[in-house]
């Protein structure tokens, strides 16, 4: 019988655990060998990546340089594939910085003007920023590896990630008879309990996954 495996990339949790374990080199990484390495004597069918797209408003830098990864991805074996999503800016508020202003506000003592002016420019510099968010593309990995198991399109999900967030999608892809395993280099305890197995790696495991 054919054992197929499709590895379903969580690109931002993914990426931040290889930082998290000083992983070298992110960009030199070789997806086919970390694929093929991973399903093992399984039939590798595919692997889709899954991110927010940066917007070209912005940081230019940024933009060009996950347009080069992107490219490299989908450049280094036509089983490889990407799935965007979005990034929004969203206000987020820094209580250090609100008590900060009021601290200053309030203050009765005489302290040096200089200083005075410094703290208040980073009180209110940091009192209201933005963060990016990332929109549908956890939403749209966990739908999809549902879809294709309901479809009968693999037999083995590699889900790289350790996000305790698709323990729904990875039971319902094993009510289906479907193998997942979990592929990450952080701790996921919640998902560790959810799929067939949780591979945890680790840095020197990528020694020959490099172009």
């Amino acid at each position: 019988m054919r054992d197929r495996a499709i590895l379903f990339v969580d690109g931002n949790n993914w990426y931040h655990s290889l930082k998290k374990a000083a992983v070298t080199d992110l960009g030199q990484l070789n997806y086919q060998a970390i694929s093929e390495k991973l399903v093992g004597p399984r039939e590798w069918l595919a692997t889709r990546y899954y991110i927010g797209r940066v917007p070209q408003v912005g940081d230019p830098r940024l933009y060009a340089a996950q347009r080069r990864f992107l490219a490299f991805l989908e450049s280094t074996d036509g089983k490889i594939s990407t799935h965007l999503g979005r990034l929004e800016r969203r206000p987020v508020e820094d209580p250090a910085a609100k008590e900060l202003l009021n601290y200053l506000a309030k203050l009765s003592t005489r302290i040096d003007q200089d200083v005075f002016h410094d703290l208040m420019a980073i009180a209110k510099e940091h009192s209201d920023s933005t963060v990016m968010v990332e929109k549908a593309v956890d939403g749209e990995l966990a739908v999809d590896m549902v879809v294709m198991a309901e479809r009968d399109e693999f037999d083995a999900a590699y889900l790289l990630s350790a996000d305790g967030d698709f323990t729904p999608a990875a039971e319902a892809v094993m009510r289906h008879g479907k193998k997942v395993y979990a592929v990450s280099l952080s701790r996921g305890a919640q998902l560790a309990a959810a799929v067939t197995s949780f591979i945890r790696l680790e840095p020197s495991w990528f020694s020959d996954c490099y172009i």
